[in-house]
């Protein structure tokens, strides 16, 4: 009765409501799966017995859980466990959603493949030769491989969007503030934003319903219209918008493409009336503006971890001793990378060259998006160029990694949500459409991402899991 390969959270929903089954029942399910599975995937960095009778969920190790430990995929959190709960967190418990675990990230959020995890890679359910994308790779592929009927990641520059395209999922990066980030382990502060991954538009919805709103632990949060289910099957009178350089930009697979030009014409088909528009300097710009601002953060968020008030600390003969060899053990190459970049970029007779101009850079990001918005709704692409590649493809190559999240990066940049849904195969592989929207748009993107999903059919599950 329990398949967790297909069943949706609002079905599961649906069979504890009518008491066909038990929470503990459900629960059972989905540990069975992770023993099953997870052994080959690694989208677990611990499991939990949590406590509740709704519906089981996973969480994005950046996500502080109160007496379970968040490591951020670092050796140097290694140990340390939170005595409080992050607002996201405490808003599932609320609900009465039941931790299963903690799955894996690249160290920090830093990454595009989960690859950077200081705990090895997770893979991907359609082909575990392959990445799950990243930075929440875990999550993606633990929802992907039926061992959770949803999770929770955070996304910066794309952490959400790209993994959850490259697994098949739904994944929704929020407007930035509408969701707390008290509680979270920080990577770039003006950027973070915690979203939901599911295997459907309307469980995504239901999900940024439980943890979106002010925070009055986070300033930077603002009181929200109520989240709207969806229950759209047109698009009428929307006007939605194609990036030419988004559509044409370099290093988009001709299968990528392809997939994305038959859900465009379904937009058309559906009712919407679509349009070209134009973000040169959004796509020329954003991916060296974010490899700036974020670095930047990172670089200042990261000094905590010195060895002194949590996590790993090495040994040394001095304070001075003891920072240098805790941060050169406990930090993997690629905090290690950014933090230097960041640190660069912040110095004395650098800061107005590269962080003050980067951050001119991104109100202009935000000025070209704000044009666009004037006459569209939405506006779609790809949201990544390629499908999931192979582990180690890209490892010893930064600048084609971080290319990885050229599509994902503006809108981010901007502070827009963004919605990533599956709209068909290329190679065997899930292809995902990047629905953006201006702030505070969640409604109308899940409206979209609704109707796109039913007339796409797409099937959710890895077809060797079938």
């Amino acid at each position: 009765m329990i398949d967790t390969l297909r069943l949706t959270a609002e079905e599961l929903e649906g069979l504890l409501t009518r008491g066909e089954v038990s929470s503990q029942e459900v629960f059972e399910a989905y540990r069975a799966a992770i023993d099953e599975r997870d052994g080959e995937l690694h989208c677990f960095l611990r499991l939990h017995d949590g406590e509740g009778e709704g519906i089981p969920i996973a969480l994005k190790d950046v996500i502080g859980t109160n007496g379970v430990e968040t490591t951020a995929g670092s050796q140097i959190l290694a140990g340390y466990v939170p005595v409080y709960d992050s607002t996201v967190a405490a808003r599932c418990k609320a609900r009465g959603l039941r931790l299963l675990g903690k799955t894996n990230t690249d160290e920090f959020a830093m990454g595009s493949s989960t690859e950077n995890s200081a705990f090895g890679p997770s893979r991907n359910p359609w082909d575990p030769s392959r990445v799950p994308g990243g930075s929440g790779g875990g999550s993606a592929a633990a929802v992907a491989a039926g061992m959770t009927p949803w999770a929770l990641g955070s996304d910066t520059g794309g952490s959400i969007k790209q993994p959850s395209a490259l697994c098949g999922n739904v994944g929704l990066r929020p407007t930035y503030g509408t969701v707390s980030r008290y509680g979270i382990v920080a990577f770039a502060s003006s950027l973070d934003q915690v979203g939901p991954v599911a295997k459907t538009v309307r469980d995504n919805a239901f999900l940024y319903s439980v943890i979106a709103g002010r925070d009055p632990a986070d300033s930077t949060t603002v009181d929200l219209p109520p989240t709207e289910i969806p229950e759209a099957e047109d698009l009428k009178g929307l006007r939605i918008g194609v990036p030419v350089e988004m559509r044409d930009a370099p290093g988009i697979e001709p299968g990528v493409a392809d997939a994305v030009a038959r859900a465009v014409a379904l937009c058309e088909e559906l009712g919407a009336e679509v349009e070209e528009c134009s973000l040169p300097r959004s796509v020329e710009y954003g991916l060296p503006c974010y490899y700036l601002i974020a670095p930047a953060e990172a670089s200042s968020n990261l000094a905590r971890y010195d060895g002194v008030r949590y996590g790993y600390r090495a040994a040394g003969d001095d304070l001075t001793e003891v920072y240098e060899r805790t941060r050169d053990e406990g930090f993997g190459d690629e905090p290690k990378r950014r933090i230097m970049l960041g640190t660069y970029a912040l110095s004395a007779g650098y800061y107005e060259a590269f962080y003050g101009k980067a951050q001119q850079v991104r109100t202009m990001i935000i000025r070209e998006h704000a044009e666009v918005f004037e006459r569209c709704d939405l506006i779609v692409s790809a949201t990544s160029p390629t499908v999931a590649f192979e582990i180690g493809a890209r490892a010893d190559d930064p600048l084609a990694m971080y290319a990885s999240d050229l599509l994902t990066i503006p809108s981010c940049m901007a502070g827009l949500p963004g919605l990533s849904i599956p709209c068909g195969l290329s190679e065997g592989l899930p292809v995902g459409l990047q629905l953006i929207g201006p702030q505070l748009s969640e409604n109308t993107l899940f409206r979209a991402g609704h109707a796109l999903e039913r007339a796409l059919e797409f099937d959710f599950v890895p077809e060797r899991l079938q």
